[in-house]
């Protein structure tokens, strides 16, 4: 049955942040103003760590997961970065060619650093898009992403940051698994779905020494320049997510101001709004439940210009990839119209790529149900089966 009012307030906000104790502390300091990494220094090992505590499901399967910090390109600057993750390692031994592994880009937690998923066992909620793959036999490394969990803003919903975080996570995983391969696939949830669009963008390029099998992009959040055009429905789980779309904007534009954005109650509970706390858990609950719907609005028309400008500077699809991509949507999904995502599709179709596009009718945002589908989908990838393109040629 479908929430509505107070309960859908409610249940984003905790599926934005839901929280568990962390298992780490955030990185303290990283280097300022430095080079952009090249080469062998993309994906370079700053800190490793061995993690005792694990989620029961990676237990279960006898893998390991050992807690990262490795070199990046900053995605706004341009310059060179540190972002923190997760490599997860199945039981046994690598198979001939080494193992395969998948860059998983997780869905919006939060943008200060304790939402930073490494810091959970349980990756706050994507742990359930590494267990099938280590079930497979497949390594795992789920990136943070730029600034989350380490020094710096969240470069949120940049496509350049997430595409250099979840490529150079590969990079990582085999600088600390030496017996991992070449081949690699990408999937990703929302925030995640266009991160893992967005490397397979630039794998042709940045990716350079990899190969990338395929990408599946599930309730990507690939479009969303109309996310405040008239004709919109302001739902309450696109209210809740405007302080996240404002950390974004305020990333690359630092003129922006919040009160352009964000009032009242909004305003009020702003810090409960866009963190990830036990503490704060209550407090986002009733945020969810108060809130008003003009406080979650553009107050003037350039501020929506300037908003909007930058959700076209973060779209995908910009170029043609080389690789398969799945796209799949809710047709329920009241966060991220999937209309926008079609007419991204057939954008991306328009460039050449090869889109196997998937509706289901009876789906909200980012449901657990879709995870199934990208991990099936991908293991085709990596076996070689013919894909299904729904593209029109």
């Amino acid at each position: 049955m479908r929430s509505t009012g107070p309960v859908v307030a409610a249940a984003l906000v905790f599926a934005l942040a839901a929280c568990s104790s962390p298992t780490a502390e955030p990185v303290d300091a990283a280097p300022t103003a430095v080079a952009a990494p090249e080469g062998l220094e993309r994906g370079e090992i700053v800190s490793s760590m061995l993690l005792g505590q694990v989620d029961i499901g990676v237990a279960y399967l006898g893998g390991t997961a050992t807690k990262i910090v490795y070199r990046t390109t900053d995605g706004i600057t341009g310059g060179g970065t540190q972002t923190s993750g997760t490599v997860f390692v199945p039981k046994g031994s690598a198979p001939p060619g080494g193992w395969p592994i998948v860059s998983v880009g997780h869905g919006t937690t939060g943008v200060t650093d304790e939402c930073a998923p490494s810091l959970y066992p349980n990756l706050l909620g994507t742990i359930g898009l590494v267990t099938p793959f280590l079930e497979r036999g497949t390594v795992v490394v789920v990136t943070d992403y730029q600034g989350l969990g380490t020094p710096g803003d969240p470069a949120y919903l940049d496509r350049d940051a997430a595409a250099y975080d979840v490529i150079d996570a590969v990079r990582a995983a085999r600088n600390v698994v030496p017996d991992v391969g070449t081949r690699w696939g990408a999937v990703g949830t929302s925030q995640g779905g266009q991160a893992v669009w967005a490397a397979a963008e630039r794998s042709d390029d940045y990716g350079d020494g990899l190969q990338l099998v395929g990408a599946a992009a599930l309730s990507p959040v690939a479009d969303a320049t109309r996310f405040f055009a008239p004709e919109t429905e302001q739902t309450v789980p696109r209210q809740l997510l405007v302080p996240y779309l404002y950390e974004g904007l305020h990333a690359v534009d630092p003129t922006a101001e919040r009160s352009d954005y964000i009032r009242g109650t909004f305003a009020d509970n702003v810090s409960a709004l866009t963190a990830c706390s036990d503490l704060l858990g209550f407090s986002k609950a009733d945020a969810g439940a108060v809130l008003d719907p003009a406080d979650a609005l553009p107050d003037s028309e350039e501020a929506s210009d300037r908003m909007t400008q930058w959700l076209e500077s973060v779209a995908v699809p910009t170029s043609r990839t080389g690789v398969p991509l799945l796209v799949l949507v809710g047709e329920r999904d009241d966060l991220i119209d999937p209309q926008w995502t079609r007419d991204a599709v057939a954008e991306a179709c328009a460039l050449g790529d090869d889109v196997e596009f998937r509706s289901e009718p009876e789906q909200g945002h980012a449901e657990l149900a879709a995870n199934g589908t990208g991990v099936d989908w991908l293991v085709e990838r990596f076996l070689n089966v013919p894909t299904s393109t729904t593209c029109a040629r």
